[in-house]
């Protein structure tokens, strides 16, 4: 019996993962074209960056599965989706205020469609639920990371992003979960409306993870913390503080 044949994942959601991973082509096409406006690129550069955001996570994905030719090679639909969405953002201008509620929705697209698809495709070659997580998480932010270093940016998924990679990881272990429950159908809509509602709310509200137990260290949790473990105190808490005036 072959590998796919033991897939607990049914053919017609195999089908609906090429959708996601084309929908998840053009967003991070659509983004990488963003990002090459922002920085004055012509129209072969928009082109390029657009390839590389729409295309790298899911490359990345395939090439550490090492089943067979990157999807991206042997489908003649993904190359054409990559341009087309950065061919999208060269030709129409939004303002500002429009693209950055275009830029956000987008994200959490990408977010949902990729964690699905890179998750779904990991279990359908036989692979268990670690590393359907981790490569559904990979898709998500490989493309982004490669796109960030071209341009000569620090990778957003390395901070300050509105927990990019937890809302990932949550979006693929969510769909881990329903298809070992015998539900993939359930998980692919349920880690979609996820990621919308988590990425939106976590950029909404400015939700990011600590950087630390040195993370605001006017913190009595975070001095506490520092104390339970060892940890010397910082320069702010050793020094001692005057008494507050009454009036």
């Amino acid at each position: 019996m072959s590998v796919i044949s033991s897939s607990p994942i049914p053919a017609g959601i195999t089908v609906t993962k090429r959708y996601l991973d084309l929908a998840g082509v053009f967003s991070c096409a659509l983004l990488g074209g963003a990002m090459a406006r922002t920085a004055g690129l012509d129209l072969f550069e928009f082109l390029a960056v657009g390839v590389i955001s729409g295309l790298g996570g899911g490359v990345i994905r395939d090439v550490l599965l090492q089943h067979g030719t990157p999807v991206a090679l042997t489908d003649y639909a993904y190359l054409p989706t990559a341009l087309a969405g950065a061919a999208v953002v060269f030709v129409i201008k939004f303002s500002e205020s429009a693209w950055t509620r275009i830029f956000t929705a987008l994200d959490a697209a990408v977010i949902g469609c990729w964690a699905v698809a890179g998750a779904n495709k990991t279990l359908a070659v036989g692979l268990g639920w670690l590393p359907a997580v981790l490569l559904g998480t990979v898709t998500v932010v490989g493309g982004g990371a490669l796109r960030d270093i071209v341009l000569g940016r620090r990778p957003a998924v390395l901070g300050g992003n509105g927990l990019y990679a937890t809302v990932a990881i949550a979006v693929a272990g969510t769909t881990v979960i329903c298809v070992y429950r015998g539900a993939p159908a359930l998980g692919t809509a349920l880690g979609i409306v996820l990621a919308l509602v988590f990425r939106l709310a976590a950029v909404r509200w400015g939700w990011n993870l600590p950087g630390g137990l040195e993370w605001r260290s006017g913190s009595g949790t975070a001095a506490r913390l520092r104390r339970g473990i060892g940890i010397a105190k910082t320069d702010d808490e050793e020094r001692p503080h005057p008494p507050e005036e009454k009036p």
